[in-house]
């Protein structure tokens, strides 16, 4: 693996992808050097009193919030421990339906009843944000909801009226938890949106890897409110959270607060010019549209966080995965991910003007070679909405996920209940739950994935059609 990623590092390819410090060669001593344990001196993060304990206050300060904590298992011991702490065992929590897998996994653990958001599908094939209407609607319906948890902004970059949404929510004297893990750049300049830190959620998770010169598994939990206890967080991280936390993540950690309280200012303002140029070079494009936020209407998207370039092709002769694969293979330009009709280009302060350049001229050279064609799939909102939408649910999560489970042919899993989590990847969004029923109209559009080659996970078996029900009903 050594020499592979070795290797790999001298290749020459462009990374548009996490983490955010885009393999730059920041100054840091070897990292054996440094790897040490909790030995005198260097504090313990379960029981910070010391260096650590300093740090995460720098980390507070700098982000606005009342209490910070160092995550070193990445944003999702972060998302188990705030659904921990905001909700007690079989409590009903109010959640996004486009919610990262930790989310599910934290309401599992908990035995919780899952309520859904939905949010609008876009003509692009993507979530829109949460609508506040909806949020209040379904705290009318459920009062006895003990939080509520939005993804905000999403892997694409659509961000949600947190503001709002939380000012609903504090009406039912609950917690707000904004899984903001693609936004640790949020609120350090002003061409990017706000974030939910100061805009009322009471308990906001941030990936500092995925868009900040950070390393992987870094990220970070703010506390912003009285409605949920930092013992009780302190709590959950004990369990979720490594007993053996790596010292040479903690100072990737506390290196990245360093350089963007000290460079901040220089390198957002830097980055905000080199993506402007990028967007207005790419107006001229003929048939490859970069996604906007002039593309969407009021009802779709609240804000758009243009970090993310959305490359999309919906209607070229190409998919995404063609897209995806030639900007690899013929430009040694590595995309975050692919889906349908579009690719994800994540980019940073740390990006240059030379990898803008590489990827504006690659996909100039591809738009001369594409023409028009309609491809109805790759549009169709309506087809994606309902391939998404909550199913009949028979079993909570908990009760499902405990089960034993058969795997068989699709033909005879109508009316039966799910086994398995499935979604497609990307964006990794669950079209059918453990505990939900499986009709025709879910086995139809699983076909549909299949037959438009969709990264379908969660199937018993793709090829002999096959899926896994739990082995008696609960009706």
């Amino acid at each position: 693996m050594d020499l592979l990623l070795e290797e790999y590092a001298l290749s020459g390819t462009y990374p548009f992808h996490m983490p955010g410090h885009k393999r730059n060669a920041l100054s840091m001593p070897n990292p054996y050097t440094i790897d040490i344990t909790e030995i005198d001196g260097f504090d313990n993060l379960h029981v910070p009193e010391g260096v650590l304990k300093e740090a995460m206050e720098r980390a507070a300060k700098l982000y606005g919030a009342k209490k910070s904590y160092y995550l070193v298992n990445g944003s999702t011991c972060g998302i188990l421990a705030a659904v921990s702490a905001s909700v007690p065992p079989y409590g009903k929590l109010l959640m996004s339906r486009n919610s990262h897998k930790s989310v599910y996994h934290a309401a599992y653990l908990r035995n919780l009843t899952t309520v859904y958001l939905t949010p609008n599908i876009s003509e692009f094939g993507i979530y829109g944000s949460i609508q506040s209407e909806e949020v209040k609607r379904m705290l009318k319906k459920n009062p006895d909801t003990k939080a509520v948890l939005i993804t905000s902004p999403t892997y694409e970059g659509i961000v949600s009226d947190i503001l709002e949404i939380s000012r609903i929510v504090h009406e039912y004297n609950i917690p707000l938890i904004v899984d903001e893990a693609h936004g640790a750049h949020f609120g350090f300049h002003g061409a990017f949106p706000k974030s939910a830190i100061c805009l009322g959620a009471d308990v906001v998770v941030q990936s500092l890897h995925k868009v900040l010169p950070s390393l992987t598994q870094t990220a970070l939990l703010h506390i912003n409110s009285d409605l949920i206890l930092p013992e009780s967080i302190q709590k959950y991280l004990d369990i979720y959270e490594t007993s053996s936390p790596s010292y040479v993540l903690m100072a990737g950690i506390e290196k990245c607060i360093r350089m963007l309280k000290e460079e901040g200012e220089k390198l957002f303002s830097s980055y905000d010019a080199r993506l402007d140029t990028f967007y207005q070079k790419t107006e001229k494009l003929s048939h490859i549209h970069i996604m906007r936020k002039s593309d969407f209407t009021s009802d779709e998207i609240y804000d758009l966080d243009k970090s993310k370039i959305v490359i999309s092709v919906r209607e070229t002769n190409i998919s995404g995965k063609k897209l995806y694969q030639m900007l690899l293979e013929d430009f040694q330009l590595q995309m975050e991910l692919y889906s349908n009709s579009y690719v994800l280009a994540m980019t940073s302060i740390m990006d240059s003007n030379e990898g803008f350049e590489r990827l504006f001229w690659a996909l100039k050279e591809m738009d001369d070679k594409l023409f028009y064609e309609k491809r109805y799939f790759y549009g169709d909102s309506k087809w994606l909405y309902q391939l998404y939408l909550p199913k009949e649910k028979k079993m909570e999560l908990g009760e499902a996920m405990e089960q034993q489970v058969t795997a068989v042919p699709f033909d005879k899993a109508a009316g039966e209940i799910s086994g398995s989590m499935v979604s497609v990847y990307p964006p990794g969004i669950p079209i059918l739950l453990p505990g939900e029923v499986i009709d025709t109209e879910v086995i139809k559009n699983i076909r549909k994935c299949i037959q438009y080659q969709l990264n379908l996970q969660g199937i018993a078996d793709i090829i002999n059609e096959t899926i896994n029900i739990v082995n008696s009903k609960r009706m």
